[in-house]
C-alpha cells in the first residue's frame, strides 16, 4: 500500500495551525488587535477569525450539499482554537479516507470548481495567513515557530541527519 502524500500535507497543515495558534494563544488583548506593522492587512485577531471562518467554509463545501452551503456561517473568536482543530481533522480524514467529492462542484457563488482545487486552495490560504502572522509576531518581537515542511518532517522523524 503506498503512502497518501496528500494525507501528510494536511496533517502538516494541522500542525503548523496548531503551532500558531498555541504562540497566539499567550497573546494578550492589545496584541491580538493591535495594527500590523507591515504589509500585511488586518490584526491578529482578524487574521486567525478570517483562517477559521475559511476552513469552515472549505469543509462545508466538500462535505455539504449546494442548498445547505447557501447560508454564511462565522466562528466566535473564544471558538477559533477549537473550530481550527475540528474541521483542520475534518478534512485530514476526508483527504485521508478520500471521501471528498470526485465530481466537480458548484461554488455558493456560481462557478463550477474541481474538488482538488478546494483541496489545495486550503493549503495555500492556510500557509498564506500563518505567514501573516508570523510578520505581525516579528514585528512585535516575539519569537514565531518554526514551522516549515523541514521543521514538520523533523518533528515526525521524517528528516533525520545521517549518522558519520
Amino acid at each position: 500500500m503506498s503512502e497518501n502524500i496528500f494525507a501528510r500535507v494536511f496533517e502538516h497543515n494541522n500542525w503548523a495551525n496548531q503551532k500558531i495558534l498555541e504562540v497566539c494563544s499567550a497573546l494578550s488583548n492589545g496584541q491580538l488587535d493591535a495594527p500590523p506593522q507591515s504589509a500585511t492587512e488586518g490584526t491578529i485577531r482578524s487574521t486567525l477569525l478570517h483562517l477559521a471562518d475559511a476552513q469552515l467554509g472549505y469543509l462545508r463545501i466538500l462535505t455539504l450539499p449546494l442548498e445547505r452551503r447557501q447560508e454564511r456561517v462565522s466562528v466566535e473568536f473564544a471558538q477559533v482554537e477549537e473550530s481550527i482543530k475540528q474541521t483542520g481533522e475534518a478534512l485530514l480524514n476526508l483527504v485521508r479516507e478520500e471521501k471528498y467529492p470526485k465530481e466537480r462542484l458548484v461554488t455558493r457563488d456560481g462557478h463550477y470548481v474541481e474538488p482538488w482545487v478546494i483541496l489545495v486552495q486550503i493549503i495555500n490560504h492556510a500557509t498564506e495567513h500563518r505567514e501573516q502572522i508570523k510578520s505581525m509576531l516579528t514585528a512585535m518581537e516575539i519569537e514565531p515557530p518554526s514551522i516549515d515542511g523541514w521543521d514538520y518532517g523533523e518533528s515526525v522523524g521524517a528528516l533525520v541527519p545521517i549518522s558519520k
